[in-house]
């Protein structure tokens, strides 16, 4: 995605110092101003809801009755769809004779084993009779273990013929009809798809060389086609490191969390993104074009602010740069503190004040002339009268 900048004037701009009839030069100056500064990255998405459930049955059965439809709003734990009960409740009711019918012979068996147990400690029976009277007690407890088991799991089946939605949101898919059989085997059968509406993200996909940029945190605006006219926000909450690699094209997904209170985020609408990565408001700023700026004597001139005698620059830290106030005819050498840029604008954090005058550049006859070291006119501007065009 290419890098896109938001500008933020620095302030009108003005011409002074008018020069003499022969030679027309004059200085082009600004003021320094508040303002913002930001810079921007564009990127497109896909929108999506923070928590989507698809919810289905573990049951095989037919379906009997269906609450919600497409649309509906449903809250967590109401009952949306019933499955036919008639042989999960025969499951049940068999699960309960088998499990009577085990407790019967487990507490037979407890029974005899208890008496035969003192009878052998007595010697009054035999070995055999004392084991085959434990085994049978044992097997008969196992087998009311495993009734028991079962009567849990019929009960359980039976639960499950109710299906209740397990969050509140909103039906975006309805997978059955009535009287549709639901077969469940290794795999859930689902019946709806349930997407809370309330807190949607966009999944945006941002270029390679602009993903640097991008930090948790940082604020968005994006758009979708459905509603042209309405801008929505949202922030970073996530920056996914895993690249997707498409005709040679690497880009990676960004996360955007955006409320959506009035619904009208949906599932699937194609966003595009707008993400701040630099945004500082009401800061002292200055155009770029004044760093550029160094002053020149023109002998044949007149009225042009003075040059005093300056000791050389020196060698300046990464964040400080070099500029020229105009104050009572005179230029003065500043070194200023800078901060965040646009690409036109660069914000000042130190050095200058509100409203100080600070040169641009040099201007003649209404072409623009360069400040630089060098003195080279640029060749887009008008050329003085009597001068030929190269």
């Amino acid at each position: 995605m290419k890098l896109k900048y938001i500008v933020i004037a620095a302030g009108m701009c003005m011409l002074s110092y008018a020069c003499s009839k022969k030679t027309e030069i004059s200085l082009e100056t600004c003021r320094v101003e508040r303002g913002n500064i930001s810079e921007t990255v564009t990127a497109t998405g896909t929108v999506e809801s923070v928590t989507q459930v698809d919810v289905g049955t573990q049951v095989t059965g037919i379906i009997d009755k269906l609450y919600a439809d497409y649309n509906s709003v449903v809250t967590k734990g109401q009952l949306i769809a019933e499955i036919e009960k008639t042989l999960l409740e025969s499951d049940l009711k068999s699960a309960d004779a088998n499990m009577e019918s085990a407790r019967l012979s487990y507490e037979y068996n407890k029974t005899n084993y208890e008496r035969d147990k003192v009878l052998h400690d007595k010697q009054l029976i035999s070995d055999y009779e004392y084991q085959t009277s434990l085994k049978e007690y044992e097997v008969s407890r196992t087998a009311y273990d495993k009734a028991r088991a079962d009567r849990v799991r019929a009960a359980k089946n039976l639960n499950y013929a109710e299906i209740y939605s397990p969050i509140d949101g909103v039906v975006i898919s309805r997978e059955v009809e009535v009287g549709q059989t639901v077969v469940s085997n290794m795999n859930v059968a689902n019946l709806y798809t349930i997407a809370d509406l309330d807190n949607m993200q966009v999944v945006g996909n941002v270029d390679e060389a602009d993903i640097g940029r991008v930090k948790v945190g940082q604020n968005v605006v994006f758009t979708v086609d459905a509603y042209p006219d309405d801008r929505f926000e949202g922030k970073v909450t996530q920056v996914r490191l895993n690249p997707t690699t498409e005709s040679n094209v690497v880009t990676y997904e960004v996360i955007v969390g955006a409320p959506n209170p009035e619904h009208k985020l949906i599932p699937g609408l194609t966003a595009n993104l707008t993400i701040y990565v630099t945004q500082e408001n009401d800061v002292l700023i200055l155009p770029n074009q004044a760093f550029k700026f160094t002053p020149r004597d023109y002998p044949d001139t007149k009225n042009l602010p003075a040059i005093p005698e300056w000791e050389p620059l020196g060698n300046l830290k990464p964040d400080e740069k070099a500029v020229y106030t105009v104050t009572e005819n005179m230029f003065d050498r500043v070194i200023v503190t800078v901060g965040a840029t646009d690409g036109v604008n660069t914000a000042i954090v130190s050095g200058l004040d509100e409203n100080e005058v600070v040169a641009l550049d040099y201007n003649v006859l209404g072409g623009m002339m360069s400040g630089g070291p060098d003195g080279e006119r640029s060749p887009f501007a008008p050329q003085p009268p009597g001068r030929k065009k190269k």
